[in-house]
């Protein structure tokens, strides 16, 4: 399996403090069916700044270490970015990274509000040749509430990235909910962990990939699983076209 967003760099954001958590992270994932990984350190997020060039860097080392440990898992670089204006200047000049230095980028938005502009700079990024990636759409106020705001995104080019963890009971209801009919209105385009730690935030990838298979069936997982493989290598995802999410209608397929 690959995991386009992780927390496991140690020591620069909200995920594993120290090298010996990030190895157990990686052993953690290794365990799991997990072959390839992109981390994605927070950035520009009110909390944390994580240079482009900083992630390489540390990416580069931590693969070693990994290798030294005999974990056999490859760490690829990226960033987890806080939305904000300069993101595109941020990007050309590589302050900000894409996946792997792939067309994609993963974008988080607040848990509440989403931005005026972002319409606008979606459609910049995409001139620019970039795809912007929505990350855990499903904590988003707004989202919920108006959904058809996430639907214009998606129909007009930006992808969206459920969290996997979504699929278990550990998810509040609503919020797992509306990831629900994400994935049944054709609007998550990948499934990833968000792990940060061994824990509470640890992958459930494999869970939640076979909770889709039985539900959605083994098409729609291979479409997951496919779409995870071709942004790391930047290819097209393969997408079908969006449907309306009617509020307040919940299907409980899972």
């Amino acid at each position: 399996m690959i995991d386009i967003h992780t927390h496991i760099l140690p020591g620069i954001d909200d995920g594993p403090k120290t090298m010996e958590d990030s190895i157990a992270l990686a052993k953690q994932a290794e365990a799991e069916g997990i072959h390839t990984m992109v981390a994605t350190p927070h950035h520009q997020n009110g909390a944390f700044t994580n240079n482009g060039e900083d992630i390489r860097a540390l990416v580069h080392y931590f693969n070693q270490v990994l290798k030294d440990n005999n974990v056999d898992l490859t760490v690829l670089s990226g960033q987890e970015i806080r939305m904000y204006g300069e993101l595109l200047d941020d990007l050309n000049q590589g302050t900000a990274i894409s996946v792997n230095d792939s067309r994609y980028v993963l974008v988080e938005l607040s848990s509440v509000q989403v931005p005026r502009y972002t319409s606008q700079l979606f459609y910049d990024m995409q001139i620019n040749g970039y795809v912007p990636v929505i990350v855990h759409p499903e904590r988003n106020q707004t989202f919920k509430e108006k959904p058809e705001e996430l639907y214009q995104l998606v129909k007009n080019g930006a992808l969206t990235q459920v969290t996997a963890h979504c699929f278990t009971n550990r998810m509040n209801k609503k919020t797992r909910q509306f990831a629900e009919q994400l994935v049944t209105h054709n609007m998550a385009h990948i499934i990833s962990s968000d792990a940060h730690n061994t824990d509470k935030r640890t992958f459930d990838l494999a869970f939640a990939y076979h909770r889709i298979e039985k539900k959605l069936g083994f098409d729609y997982l291979y479409i997951l699983k496919e779409n995870a493989e071709r942004i790391i290598t930047n290819q097209n995802v393969i997408i079908d076209p969006p449907e309306r999410i009617k509020k307040k209608k919940f299907l409980g397929m899972f």
